[in-house]
Parts: C-alpha cells; sequence; structure tokens
C-alpha cells in the first residue's frame, strides 16, 4: 500500500512538473512574441515591427542645430522652395496640442527634420503600419484619438496607441483649414520634384486616405525610430 501512495504521488508530482514548465513555456513565449525589438520609451508606441512617435513632431531646428524657419506670412509661406514651420492659424497655443505644421521642404531637408535616432516615416513604412491595423478601411480607428476629434469621430478606437490628432493644415496660399476634423502627414516619400505621399485621417470615417500632394501645404509630421 505505502509503495502504492508513493508511486502515484511520484506521478503527481511529474505532471504538476510538466504542466508548469508548459506554462513557463507558454508565456516566455508570449513574452517573446510581444517583446519590441528595440525599448519602447514613453511617448512611443509599436505597432507590428515598427515603433513610432505617438505625438506629432514640435521641432523648430534641424537635427545639426540649424533654426527652422517660422513663416507666418500667407504669401511668403506660399511662395517657399525650403523648409519652414508654422503653428495652426498661427497659435502657439495650438502647438502645445497638436505639435507644428511643416513644409514637405523642412522633411526633405538634409539636416535631419527627425531627432537623432529617428526618422521621419516613409509610404512603404506608413503602408506597412495600415496594413497591420487591418487596412486603409479600418486602420483610421485604430490610429485616431478619442478626443479632441470633431463628431461622429466615426470608428475612433485608438487601440493602436498612436494618438493620431485632427491638427488641420496649411494651405499653399498660407490659410488653414480643418482643425478637428482633418489630420494629414508628412512622408518622406516623394514621387518627384512637385508632389510627395501623404496619408489623412478624418473624423467622419474610418478610413485611411493617401495620395500624392504637392510639397507647399503645411502638414503634421510622425517618426518612426530607426
Amino acid at each position: 500500500m505505502r509503495k502504492y501512495y508513493f508511486a502515484l504521488t511520484l506521478i503527481l508530482v511529474i505532471i504538476i512538473g510538466i504542466t508548469s514548465c508548459s506554462d513557463d513555456e507558454t508565456k516566455t513565449q508570449n513574452d517573446i512574441a510581444s517583446r519590441p525589438i528595440v525599448p519602447i520609451m514613453a511617448n512611443e508606441v509599436q505597432i507590428g515591427n515598427q515603433i513610432w512617435m505617438t505625438k506629432n513632431l514640435n521641432v523648430s531646428r534641424y537635427r545639426n542645430g540649424d533654426p527652422i524657419p517660422q513663416v507666418q506670412d500667407p504669401n511668403q509661406w506660399g511662395s517657399l522652395t525650403t523648409g519652414a514651420w508654422c503653428y495652426y492659424n498661427n497659435d502657439s497655443a495650438n502647438g502645445k496640442i497638436y505639435g507644428k505644421l511643416y513644409n514637405w521642404y523642412a522633411v526633405n531637408d538634409p539636416r535631419g527634420l527627425a531627432p537623432r535616432g529617428f526618422h521621419v516615416g516613409t509610404e512603404a513604412e506608413w503602408n506597412a503600419a495600415i496594413d497591420f491595423l487591418g487596412g486603409i478601411f479600418l486602420a483610421g480607428g485604430h490610429l485616431k484619438a478619442t478626443t479632441l476629434w470633431n463628431s461622429p469621430n466615426a470608428g475612433a478606437t485608438n487601440s493602436s496607441g498612436f494618438t493620431a490628432l485632427p491638427a488641420g493644415y496649411r494651405n499653399s496660399d498660407g490659410s488653414f483649414s480643418l482643425l478637428g476634423g482633418y489630420g494629414l502627414w508628412w512622408s518622406a516619400t516623394a514621387y518627384d520634384e512637385t508632389y510627395a505621399f501623404y496619408p489623412s485621417l478624418s473624423c467622419l470615417n474610418d478610413d485611411v486616405n493617401g495620395g500624392g500632394g504637392v510639397m507647399t501645404p503645411g502638414f503634421s509630421v510622425r517618426c518612426i525610430k530607426d
């Protein structure tokens, strides 16, 4: 009888050990699968294999320290072929919430618009994030913040943590449009000397619209880790 109970106890110990090891292995595999390629810091979020900033860029200097001109005059803005930035409606209070608006020439300046260790996302990188979040007809809802957007802010969940904001934009004629209704972001991808790719989001749906546009408007900028 003692031998029977000893054998039974030994079997139970082995079973528990196997189960524990299996649980630990599963937990370890899950941890590895969810671990980012590089450490995620404050104001960063992982989307697929990418790590994006969760705020619009708000720098006034290039990476080498040179100042980026702030251009308020509407006539001057439309004639620029070099980098510049502005606040929406030239109001610094908007910058605290939405970041700065840049023309594409600032994005493309060889001195570097993105902080060290980051770069402005390319069309391919934007598309990879959009595909990971369900494609162009769903990703917008996963990207949009749940506040600050005008009603109905269709589909917005911010489940990605990207926290896309409706910063509006500055037109080529220097006027400002659609704060609260739209967000538009420059990419680092140019199609030619005149057009560059940018994605946009609307409060009216959860689509991601993308296409080429002239380089003179002022759009938001998001950066991705190198």
